[in-house]
């Protein structure tokens, strides 16, 4: 806009032309009148600028602000949705992941608005620590409590998992993989005998038993028996790695933790049970004479996992895991050992212990001595709760859970 036209529009017209005439009294009057109005032109002119700017100024901020303000607002609503959701998304937890991992997870794929929404829920709820790793289907745009409740929910795992408890036997890891695999107890001896395929160690002898490592396996559409115990394997020896065992020293490390597993009845007296085993291996003057002595073992060439065997199976020596009438360690692992076991094998507890017993069957409480004699009085213990407990103490059948089981 032309100078001219500004001030056409607020109604100022342009200079008139001065006259020509001869400088009078009249003519410098009219000079200086023409001057006086050509400043007070250009100080209305100045005035209207200025508030041109300041007008523009104030609509900015004022615009400025609204936009702000919107955001923030739409921030604040964004920051948890509210209902169950819509549509679905995969997601997988991964194992050990904390809730900010799983809440950036689940953001990422819009199943919450944001990690705090998550955050917020999994803190409020109980039971959020009961989550586990896995696949899940769920829905987008879930609130917070929604979507920890989700999580919690079976019907939302996209898989299904397998879950091998410590001290499991081959033949009760090949019974658990039956009934959720659906496959045939074929299927999972040809996966046994696949020793490639499954990538067992030499150190193994060809036999899978003790390698079968505890653990939940979560199970992918497709996946193979022959898959499925090549990853338990690999975590038995991602175990025996951590845990700096030489390869040659895998298999005795297995025979050792799972005696230590099936026999201490509690995890904390695991370092003394390990001890105990240490101390009669390497103490052949001693009274038990370099055998190991243990229920568990004769138990398992019996083909049973609980229960105390009788004096006849105790004297049967062509028991070839009869640890009481052979010396050293019986010919293979008793069952799989957890990390815990393992961990105790690796690091025993100091003492001088030879002798231990459990003398109570339900709760695995279990005493220590270090002469046949205090073993003796312990063992009495034993005998008064198995008269009154007989169903305990009389065996259980080859599938059925682990029982701690007394040694002599």
């Amino acid at each position: 806009m032309s100078q001219d036209d500004l001030f056409e529009q607020i109604g100022i017209t342009s200079d008139d032309p001065l006259p020509a005439e001869p400088p009078s009294r009249r003519s410098k009057a009219r000079r200086e009148r023409a001057r006086k109005k050509r400043r007070f032109r250009r100080h209305v002119l100045t005035v209207v600028i200025l508030s041109l700017v300041v007008a523009g100024a104030f609509a900015g901020v004022y615009w400025g602000y609204g936009v702000l303000h919107g955001v923030q607002e739409q921030q604040a609503a964004a920051s948890d949705y509210s209902g169950e959701g819509e549509g679905s998304v995969t997601v997988e937890i991964p194992q050990g992941a904390t809730g900010q991992i799983i809440a950036d997870l689940l953001y990422k794929n819009d199943v919450v608005a944001s990690p705090k929404a998550f955050i917020d829920a999994f803190k409020a709820n109980a039971e959020s620590g009961n989550i586990q790793p896995g696949t899940y289907t769920l829905k987008q745009k879930m609130s917070g409590a929604s979507a920890v409740a989700a999580l919690l929910d079976p019907a939302s795992r996209a898989d299904h998992s397998l879950t091998i408890p410590e001290g499991f036997t081959k033949d009760q890891v090949k019974d658990k993989i039956v009934s959720v695999m659906g496959v045939s107890a074929a299927d999972v001896e040809a996966a046994y005998n696949d020793l490639a395929g499954i990538g067992l160690p030499e150190a193994a002898n060809k036999n899978v038993e003790g390698w079968l490592a505890p653990g939940t396996y979560d199970l992918k559409d497709g996946e193979t028996v022959t898959q499925v115990v090549a990853r338990m394997v690999s975590a038995t020896t991602t175990r025996l790695q951590k845990l700096n065992f030489a390869p040659a020293d895998y298999e005795a490390a297995l025979i050792k933790a799972s005696i230590v597993e099936r026999e201490a009845g509690s995890q904390k007296n695991f370092g003394k049970v390990a001890r105990v085993v240490e101390n009669r291996l390497t103490k052949e003057d001693a009274e038990t004479g370099g055998r190991l002595e243990m229920d568990s073992t004769v138990l398992y060439g019996l083909g049973r996992t609980g229960g105390i065997p009788s004096k006849e199976e105790l004297a049967d020596a062509s028991n070839a895991y009869n640890t009481y009438q052979n010396k050293g360690l019986p010919p293979s692992p008793i069952g799989s050992p957890g990390e815990a076991a393992l961990k105790a094998v690796a690091n025993p507890e100091a003492g001088d212990w030879l002798y231990f017993v459990t003398v109570d069957l339900n709760t695995g409480e279990t005493l220590f001595a270090t002469t046949k004699a205090e073993q003796d009085e312990n063992t009495k213990k034993l005998t008064a709760f198995c008269q009154a407990n007989p169903s305990v103490c009389n065996g259980s059948s080859a599938t059925a859970a682990p029982t701690p089981s007394s040694a002599g």
